[in-house]
């Protein structure tokens, strides 16, 4: 269980410190403001990339960079999160918009890019004292979210230049055969269910539908809503995975995540929502808006729910793996190991 930081930003952890002054050389001619004096911050929240507030004062942005240690082929891609947020911010209004991209590795140890600030709400698992008293605030955010998510599917990719972003044919198929690849890298021990649901995966793999642009990890968390209306979508951020392919995926991760009020508690352990909350849609009813608003046929989604709860334990393990060879030390990552067996069974019994 991952517990929801205190603050929006904190003070930046040791081990993951980069160097400032390299990084004001850097940004000083790229960037409006950035030869004033510089505050780093870092946003507490998240389990994989880093990301950070450089306050210049009168302007402020936010540096993202990959997690410490090895990483997986094609993982925490910088360069393709540059590639979209340089482009989609034009149609699509919740994408910050990115302002460069540094592949210069010198400069802080990783790639980075310097993306715009957005300012608002990011619900995690307690809901937020902004929204206590207004009435119907989980209803308005989870209707909001679902509607961005049909929304972002029905950009014109190709219109933005992002035609050759991924190869949407046979993207589902490859889904099931790379997730598993990267549980083989990533698991520090056997799961029989993990075997048992991929063979599932495997052998229902549904017909391909028209392609979109998709984000890839869809959800309450990687989203932020108004200060004063969490009905507005105001930000979708992390989408250094996203791509091209089956728009019914995003749905299905969405689902993963999503908590009905009568899940039991060990599916309710893996959910970053708010677990003080009521009145949030049910799974049905993201999955009704989700088909009126977009118009796509949606009765394979079981499929796409195992294979979003399948990816899901895949992308703890490789995050518990990197702290059980030590390369963050983050605590909150210990426990990410039983987490994993708890989701691959639940995956295990959605598919039976």
């Amino acid at each position: 269980m991952i517990p929801e930081p205190t603050a929006e930003t904190i003070p930046v952890r040791p081990e993951e410190r980069f160097d400032e002054e390299s990084v004001r050389a850097y940004l000083r001619d790229r960037v409006p403001g950035a030869d004033q004096s510089l505050i780093v911050r870092q946003f507490g929240g998240g389990a994989a990339n880093l990301t950070y507030e450089l306050d210049y004062g009168d302007h402020v942005y936010v540096l993202r960079r990959p997690p410490l240690g090895p990483l997986a082929p094609r993982s925490h891609d910088m360069a393709r999160e540059h590639q979209v947020l340089s482009r989609l911010h034009e149609s699509y209004p919740p994408a910050p918009r990115s302002f460069l991209l540094c592949e210069d590795e010198s400069v802080i140890g990783a790639m980075f890019l310097l993306m715009e600030r957005r300012y608002g709400v990011v619900v995690r698992r307690r809901m937020p004292v902004a929204y206590g008293s207004i009435q119907g605030a989980s209803l308005q955010m989870g209707e909001a979210l679902v509607d961005g998510l049909a929304r972002l599917h029905a950009v014109d990719f190709s219109a933005l230049g992002l035609h050759e972003l991924g190869k949407p044919a046979g993207f589902i198929e490859r889904q099931v055969g790379g997730w598993f690849g990267r549980w083989e890298k990533a698991k520090a021990e056997e799961v029989p269910a993990m075997e048992a649901v991929h063979r599932w995966l495997a052998g229902h793999l549904p017909p391909e539908g028209t392609p979109a642009l998709i984000h890839n990890d869809y959800k309450l968390d990687n989203s932020m809503f108004a200060t004063d209306d969490p009905g507005r979508l105001v930000a979708v951020f992390d989408w250094d995975m996203a791509t091209l392919g089956d728009p019914l995926s995003d749905l299905g991760a969405l689902l993963a995540y999503w908590i009905d009020e009568d899940d039991p508690e060990e599916v309710r352990a893996f959910s970053p929502m708010p677990h003080d909350a009521t009145g949030f849609p049910s799974r049905t009813e993201l999955i009704e808006r989700y088909a009126g608003a977009s118009g796509r046929d949606v009765s394979s989604i079981r499929f796409y729910h195992v294979l979003g709860l399948y990816r899901l334990a895949v992308i703890l393990a490789q995050i518990h793996i990197r702290w059980l060879r030590g390369q963050t030390r983050d605590e909150r990552f210990a426990g990410l190991g039983d987490l994993v067996k708890l989701i691959a069974v639940h995956a295990e019994h959605l598919a039976a």
